[in-house]
C-alpha cells in the first residue's frame, strides 16, 4: 500500500480543510486586527500610542519564535496534540487580552497568544498538503490561501468596525466563537499519519535558546528600529548584533547536531530553497503595500481609519475570487510555474498602477489597481506553495511549512521596517529638493503667495499676519507633495522588485503530476 494511501482519511477531505483553515484564519487576522485600535487602546490603558505598540511586537515575537520549531513539536507530541493546544491556548489567551486591565497584563497575554498562534500556520499548511493528492493540492491551496491573504487585508477593516461600535476588547473576544469551533472540528476529524512520531534522543535546548534570541532580537529591531533612528540608537545596534551572532550560531549549532531542533538541510533542494526565498520576497512587498496604503488614505486624502479600511478591502475581494480559479486550472494540470508568473505580472502592474496615485485621486482610483493586486496574489501564493511543498517528503512536511512561513513572516517584518524608513527618508530628500525651486525670484511662486496672501486678508487678517499665513501654507503645500513623491517612491520600488521575482521561478522544477512525495526520502 502506497503512503497516499495510508493516510487518507475516510472523512471527505474538504471537511478537514475547513477545520484547520478556521484555525488558520483566526490566527492571521489577528496579526493585522489590532493595528487600528491602538490608539483606543492607548487611551482606555493611560498609556501613550508608542507604549501600546508593544502589543504588536510581542505577539510577533512570539509568535515568530515558535513558527520554525512546529516541525519538532508536531513529532514530540503528536500533531493533533499540538493543534488542539495551540487552538485552545490562543482562544483562552485571547479572551485574556480582551479582559486585560492594564497595558503590561496585555502585553503579557498577547505573548501568550503569539506563542501559541505560531504553530496553527504550518502544521495546518502540512495538513492538508499531505490530505489532498498531488493533482488536488492546488485547489486545496487555493482555499487555504484565502486565510493567509485575505485574513490581514480584512483585518484592519474589522478591527476598526469593531473598535468604534463596539469596544477594542472586542477585537480579541471575536475570536472565541472561531477558537472554539475550531477545537470541537480537530478533535472529531483530525489524525495523525503513521509517520508522525516521536523522535528518540534529546531537546536540542542549545539550539532552541540561540533560535529563540536570534529572532527575538531581531524581530525587535524590525519593528523599533525606524522609532529609533535604526543605528543611530545603541539599544538597535545590540539587537542587531544579538540577532547576527545568535542566528549564525544557531545554523551551525542545527547543522552539526545529532538530534537538529529544525531540519536545516531541507535548503539542500534548490526548488525548495528558491520557493521560500521568493515568499520572503512576496511578504516583503505584500505587508509593505498593506502598511502604506492606508497611511497614504489617511495622511494625504484624509480618510477616517474605518474608510481607509474599507477602501483597503479590493485586495480581498480580487483574491477571495481568484484563489479558487487557480486551484481549479492547477488540478487541470496547468503549468504553476507559468500561473506564478502571471501572477508576478498582475502583482507588479497593479503597484506601477499603485505610484501613479495623486492627491485627487478618488476611491474608485484605488479600487481597481487593488483588486488586480488581489488576483495577482491568488496566482502567486497558490503555485508558489504547491511548487514549492512538491519536492518535500511528506515526513519532513511539517519541518519545511514551518520555515516557509517562518520566512514570509520575516520578510513582511523586513518589508514594513523598509517603507516606513524609505517613506521618512525620500519625504526628506523630496522636500529638499522641492524647497530649492521655491524662491520668492520665481514668478509663478512669487503669485502664488500673494493669491494666499490676499485670501486670507479677505477673511479679515491684517497684512501681516496674511503675509504669515500664506508662507505657512505653502509650506503646507511643498510637506504634503514631498510625502507624496515618496509614496510614490516606495510603490515603484515594490513594483520593480515583484517584476524581478518572475525570472527566479525558471530555477524551480515542474510538480511531479500524479505523484505525491515519497514518505521517507
Amino acid at each position: 500500500m502506497s503512503d497516499r494511501e495510508t493516510i487518507r482519511p475516510a472523512i471527505n477531505p474538504w471537511i478537514i480543510a475547513i477545520t484547520v483553515m478556521l484555525s488558520t484564519f483566526m490566527e492571521v487576522l489577528d496579526t493585522s486586527i489590532v493595528n487600528v485600535s491602538l490608539p483606543h487602546i492607548a487611551g482606555s490603558l493611560s498609556a501613550t500610542v508608542t507604549e501600546a505598540t508593544w502589543v504588536l511586537t510581542s505577539y510577533l515575537v512570539a509568535n515568530a519564535i515558535v513558527l520554525p520549531i512546529t516541525g519538532w513539536l508536531g513529532n514530540h507530541f503528536g500533531r493533533k496534540r499540538l493543534l488542539i493546544t495551540a487552538v485552545s491556548g490562543f482562544t483562552i489567551a485571547s479572551l485574556l487580552c480582551g479582559l486585560a486591565p492594564t497595558l503590561p497584563a496585555l502585553v503579557l497575554f498577547r505573548v501568550l497568544q503569539g506563542a501559541f498562534g505560531g504553530s496553527l500556520q504550518p502544521i495546518s499548511q502540512a495538513v492538508l498538503l499531505e490530505t489532498f493528492p498531488p493533482e488536488e493540492r492546488g485547489k486545496a491551496m487555493g482555499f487555504w490561501g484565502i486565510g493567509i491573504v485575505v485574513a490581514p487585508i480584512l483585518g484592519p477593516t474589522l478591527g476598526g468596525w469593531l473598535t468604534y461600535a463596539y469596544s477594542w476588547r472586542w477585537v480579541f473576544y471575536i475570536n472565541l466563537p472561531i477558537g472554539i469551533a475550531s477545537v470541537i472540528m480537530t478533535t472529531l476529524f483530525l489524525f495523525d499519519p503513521p509517520y508522525i512520531k516521536r523522535q528518540e534522543g534529546g531537546v536540542d535546548f542549545w539550539g532552541l535558546g540561540m533560535l529563540a534570541v536570534g529572532i527575538a532580537a531581531l524581530q525587535i529591531m524590525l519593528d523599533k528600529g525606524q522609532e529609533a533612528d535604526w543605528f543611530g540608537a545603541h539599544y538597535i545596534v545590540l539587537l542587531f548584533a544579538v540577532a547576527m551572532i545568535a542566528l549564525i550560531a544557531f545554523v551551525i549549532r542545527e547543522l552539526t547536531a545529532r538530534h537538529p531542533i529544525v531540519h536545516l538541510r531541507v535548503f539542500t533542494n534548490r526548488t525548495y530553497a528558491t520557493g521560500v526565498f521568493l515568499m520572503t520576497l512576496l511578504g516583503f512587498v505584500l505587508y509593505g503595500s498593506l502598511v502604506l496604503l492606508p497611511i497614504f488614505l489617511q495622511t494625504l486624502l484624509n480618510y477616517t481609519a474605518v474608510a481607509a479600511g474599507i477602501w483597503t478591502a479590493p485586495r480581498g475581494i480580487g483574491s477571495l475570487i481568484f484563489m479558487p480559479v487557480c486551484g481549479i486550472l492547477l488540478g487541470k494540470r496547468w503549468d504553476s510555474r507559468g500561473l506564478l508568473i502571471f501572477g508576478l505580472i498582475l502583482g507588479s502592474l497593479a503597484l506601477f498602477a499603485f505610484s501613479r496615485f495623486t492627491l485627487v485621486s478618488g476611491p474608485w482610483d484605488f479600487f481597481w489597481p487593488q483588486f488586480l493586486q488581489g488576483a495577482g496574489m491568488a496566482f502567486v501564493f497558490v503555485p508558489l506553495t504547491t511548487v514549492t511543498m512538491d519536492p518535500i517528503p511528506n515526513a519532513e512536511m511539517g519541518n519545511a511549512t514551518a520555515l516557509f512561513n517562518l520566512m514570509r513572516n520575516i520578510g513582511g517584518s523586513v518589508g514594513i521596517a523598509f517603507v516606513t524608513t524609505l517613506l521618512a527618508r525620500r519625504q526628506q530628500f523630496h522636500q529638499v529638493r522641492l524647497g530649492a525651486d521655491l524662491t520668492m525670484s520665481a514668478p509663478n511662486v512669487h503669485q502664488m503667495l500673494l493669491a494666499m496672501q490676499q485670501r486670507f486678508m479677505a477673511h479679515g487678517a491684517d497684512l501681516v499676519t496674511a503675509g504669515q499665513r500664506a508662507l505657512a501654507a505653502l509650506y503646507a503645500l511643498l510637506q504634503q507633495q514631498a510625502y507624496l513623491l515618496s509614496f510614490v517612491d516606495n510603490f515603484w520600488l515594490l513594483a520593480v522588485v515583484f517584476l524581478a521575482m518572475a525570472p527566479l521561478v525558471l530555477l524551480m522544477r515542474k510538480p511531479r503530476a500524479g505523484r505525491g512525495p515519497i514518505a521517507g526520502h
